[in-house]
């Protein structure tokens, strides 16, 4: 089988009206709705094309507080490694960045989702984030009392089709440092 190994780390956040974020990040392969709607879950992933040999498929970094400047530093290591019998299902970053305000409440800041490169070498990714307005109530309870809305299915957030129906509003930025290693793509006719 082919391996794909994605190292690097989550450097921060930029552009967000909200102080004190942090991360909650996953990395998806494959169709990961067929996964969840199908009735056997582990015969879908048998059938799976990719598979996790190390690492951990999702985290959540730490809260920072910008002391200077609007760049919340985060640091936060990604290191993966995968086989895969085919390309398809290419691995993709999924994230949200959170706030929390002094009384330890978290609301959301923004969604954002981002594919890993397929060319091997070390990669600056800029990812936008985005999150749902919600009706005119929800914006003002948001303004006032906090929360907001979120959506029920993450995989809304890099599915086109339910993802273009949605009213949002822009978020900040999250920065990353990948860096990617495959190896035995040459067996497969796949040139690196």
């Amino acid at each position: 089988m082919a391996e794909v190994h994605v190292i690097g780390q989550i450097i921060g956040a930029t552009g967000f009206s909200e102080s004190s974020l942090f991360c909650k990040w996953g990395i998806h392969t494959g169709r990961e709705s067929e996964k969840r709607s199908s009735p056997s879950a582990a015969q879908t992933e048998k059938r799976a094309a990719w598979k996790l040999l190390s690492g951990v498929r999702e985290g959540q970094t730490q809260v920072d507080t910008p002391q200077t400047g609007d760049m919340a530093y985060w640091s936060h290591p990604i290191d993966l490694h995968f086989a895969t019998k085919g390309l398809q299902g290419w691995p993709r970053l999924h994230l949200q960045v959170w706030s929390q305000d002094s009384f330890g409440r978290c609301q959301l800041a923004g969604y954002g989702f981002c594919h890993v490169p397929s060319s091997p070498g070390t990669h600056q990714l800029d990812c936008p984030t985005w999150r749902p307005l919600g009706s005119w109530r929800e914006q003002l309870a948001r303004a006032f009392v906090g929360g907001g809305p979120q959506l029920l299915h993450a995989d809304t957030i890099y599915s086109g089709a339910d993802r273009y129906r949605l009213h949002t509003a822009a978020g900040g930025t999250v920065h990353l440092d990948v860096g990617l290693l495959l190896r035995h793509f040459d067996r497969y006719g796949v040139e690196c």
